[in-house]
């Protein structure tokens, strides 16, 4: 198992990097030539600008029981086809449950975009939003070590 994190801004990379070095787990960050990343630890990817080229790159990549964090809900669908984990940086995880849900969402919002109709913005990262994500990647890392220890 490796982690896969789209790492274009992403707000948890110093956490999802911290805690794969703790349970010794690989780590692919791929983000486009806009994000710097200068991270020791893992491999870093970086993809030419352009729509989803960053999201191929983490779906070529990844293989069934992989963990993909990213708050792509299109990029989320693909890995959940390919057997794989999926992880919001809000610190929940997508399934075959609620995805079709969250794409319906993403669309509606982008019609109420098109049309330019009005809603409420994202408020801005809390310290808890980060406590969060990081134990649920912690209890998911947890759970997958005992799994490979039995």
């Amino acid at each position: 198992m490796k982690i896969l994190l789209d790492a274009d801004g992403s707000p948890v990379r110093d956490i999802v990097v911290e805690l794969a070095k703790t349970y010794n787990v690989s780590l692919v960050m791929v983000s486009n030539v806009h994000h710097e990343i200068n991270e020791t630890y893992g491999t870093h990817i970086q993809v030419d600008s352009g729509a989803d080229v960053a999201d191929h790159e983490i779906l070529k990549r990844t293989e069934e029981g992989d963990l993909v964090v990213t708050q792509d809900y299109g990029l989320a669908s693909l890995v959940l086809g390919k057997k794989a984990y999926a992880l919001h940086q809000d610190g929940w995880f997508y399934t075959n449950e609620n995805i079709d849900m969250l794409l319906f969402q993403r669309h509606m919002g982008a019609k109420m975009r098109k049309a330019k109709k009005r809603y409420g913005h994202t408020s801005k990262r809390k310290k808890e939003d980060n406590t969060r994500f990081k134990k649920a990647l912690e209890d998911f890392l947890k759970q997958k070590q005992a799994q490979t220890n039995l």
